[in-house]
């Protein structure tokens, strides 16, 4: 293993590089590999159209042909504001350099809004694969209501050039139902053209927190986000990383079992993000993990603990997007490739 990986890991190092699994057992997963699309995907419904386009994916970049994907998300400029978003590094108010740090951070892919995509998609959608988001909660409604809207079709994606389509489902929220629906036809409608499709599988309901305690990132919750994304046909799942268990139980809410709390469980990061895999038919359909927001100088250690823990638990990569704009390009280049290093790394193994 790489100094520089151990060093950022720090105090962290040993429970997290040395932990085995004793609920899921690693064989019971299906991990990422050169083979994957193959293995995976060729036995399913989806047409060569669409096992073209994930090898697409999962063939670009520093991670080509390692079953790992690293991609860089820039949507936050309408689910955070493009002032939040983007103030702290004026340049990417610039969408062609949103795309330039996708390509410099040798991702697999760019995952961004219609607009960002199509305002250079004849200059770049040869160069590296586009991951269209098409759908976004726009923080401009006052009151903001936490909904989903759909921006554009899956016919403009295609037409730009994507590779896959991206949407979120807020799985628990008034209005999950109908999102469910429409992401459902627009996934069907991609993979008829001939697209890959990627959801952000989240929970949203304000009932998901309980006594000063928000349960919306329970492994018992967003497993079941997951389970739910994947029913949908999604071919790769974008999640929130696990940091506790209990949500069910804690709401009282829907139905559960004492396993999932006991034996399919413990308190450790790798057994929790193990569970989540677990809802992707046991790694059948790849779980990527979030990057989360940025916190300024932990940036780069806390994307190195978040890879480890998902490869480790059977995971397929990381989509960090704030860590990596809201800094230097220079900077996001190279947490982008700290990043990318853990998926190199044949020391570090599934537990």
């Amino acid at each position: 293993m790489s100094t520089k990986i151990f060093d950022l890991l720090g105090a962290n190092a040993d429970n997290l590089l040395h932990h085995t699994c004793t609920t899921i057992s690693k064989e019971l997963i299906h991990i990422p590999g050169n083979d994957f699309v193959d293995r995976m995907f060729s036995p399913s419904n989806r047409s060569p159209q669409v096992l073209r386009s994930l090898s697409q994916l999962y063939n670009s970049g520093r991670l080509s042909g390692t079953g790992y994907m690293s991609i860089l998300p820039v949507d936050q400029g309408i689910e955070h504001s493009a002032g939040a978003s983007f103030a702290s590094n004026p340049i990417y108010f610039d969408s062609e350099n949103i795309v330039k740090l996708a390509i410099e951070g040798n991702c697999n892919a760019i995952a961004s809004t219609f607009g960002v995509l199509a305002s250079v998609s004849r200059k770049y959608a040869h160069k590296i694969p586009f991951i269209v988001k098409i759908n976004h909660n726009e923080l401009l409604t006052y009151p903001n209501k936490f909904d989903q809207i759909m921006f554009g079709s899956v016919e403009e994606a295609w037409n730009m050039g994507a590779v896959a389509v991206g949407a979120t489902i807020y799985f628990g929220s008034p209005e999950s139902s109908r999102q469910i629906v429409e992401v459902a036809q627009a996934f069907e409608r991609a993979h008829e053209l001939g697209m890959a499709t990627v959801l952000w599988c989240y929970t949203r309901n304000n009932a998901f927190k309980k006594d000063g305690i928000d349960y919306h990132t329970a492994t018992d919750l967003s497993s079941q986000a997951n389970h739910l994304g994947v029913t949908i046909q999604a071919d790769i799942i974008k999640q929130k990383l696990s940091d506790k268990n209990g949500g069910f139980t804690a709401i009282n809410f829907s139905k559960t079992h004492p396993n999932v709390y006991s034996d399919l469980n413990t308190n450790h990061p790798i057994d929790l993000c193990r569970y989540q895999v677990a809802n992707c038919y046991m790694g059948r359909i790849g779980l990527i993990n979030s990057g989360g927001e940025s916190k300024g100088e932990s940036d780069l250690k806390d994307a190195v603990i978040t890879a480890v823990i998902n490869k480790r638990a059977g995971g397929q990569g990381l989509i960090s997007g704030r860590k990596a704009f809201q800094k230097s390009m220079n900077e996001g280049v190279n947490l982008l490739n700290t990043i990318q290093d853990v998926y190199l790394d044949k020391t570090i193994t599934i537990a």
